[in-house]
């Protein structure tokens, strides 16, 4: 039996994962050919790495398949309804750095705010007979936080491409989408309103409330120990 560790796959966050990792001497290695997900620990034993994408971790983590798993803070809060009950932040890792914002066309010189995007919703609405369109991939986190704004009289629309381009398609008149630097939103001339973001996020390490800890518990203080993190107070494994 062993405690299993869901990183990143692929790509920079996978990378940036097995150095954060690294230089607290736990060394993740992924082994094998480049299409297989074989990988292997160093540096704490019972520990068992699995490689999967960043956006199957939060379900992993839910449903108790895997211990531990590093993911977006975005993905894990859209993913999970009441992600709190299910998964308990660990250590948020210090990079991944992305803000869930939203932003409307640049020549809507006056909206500015969320109270701005309310007034020209219910304006919009009157006008086309159709509520305003906001594609996003982030349906929950998006709705929850128009909801807490007061914003009304919009309706969201599903994007899984290039968010950005939806407004120039015309198959969104807004956007919530995540955002590192701003510079593809300026490209399709798209300016991000001047609210708080919807969601900062940043990697984080998580453990699963659900999965079995049966006998593991020493072997978690170990790697708890090893990343020196502190156990929450209300995680009873490492109790």
């Amino acid at each position: 039996m062993a405690v299993k560790l869901g990183v990143p796959s692929k790509g920079r966050l996978m990378e940036q994962t097995f150095a954060w990792f690294a230089a607290r001497d736990v060394r993740l290695t992924r082994t094998g050919a480049a299409r297989e997900y074989a990988a292997e620990v160093e540096g704490v034993a019972g520990l068992e790495l699995v490689l999967l994408s960043a956006s199957e971790i939060p379900r992993e983590l839910a449903a108790g398949r895997i211990h531990l798993g590093v993911t977006g803070s975005d993905l894990v809060r859209e993913e999970l309804a009441d992600w709190s009950a299910q998964v308990v932040e660990l250590a948020l890792m210090g990079f991944g750095h992305a803000d869930l914002i939203v932003a409307v066309p640049k020549v809507w010189v006056d909206v500015e705010t969320l109270d701005d995007l309310d007034a020209v919703a219910s304006r919009f609405r009157a006008a086309h007979g159709f509520r305003l369109r906001i594609a996003t991939k982030y349906h929950r986190l998006v709705r929850d936080y128009l909801r807490a704004h007061g914003v009304a009289d919009y309706q969201l629309v599903d994007s899984q491409g290039a968010t950005e381009g939806t407004v120039k398609n015309l198959t969104a008149e807004a956007i919530a989408d995540i955002t590192s630097t701003g510079e593809t939103l300026r490209a399709n001339h798209l300016k991000i309103l001047s609210d708080a973001p919807v969601h900062r996020s940043q990697a984080t390490l998580f453990a699963s409330r659900t999965a079995d800890w049966t006998g593991m518990a020493p072997v978690l203080q170990t790697v708890m120990g090893q990343l020196g993190l502190s156990p929450p107070d209300d995680f009873s494994p490492v109790l």
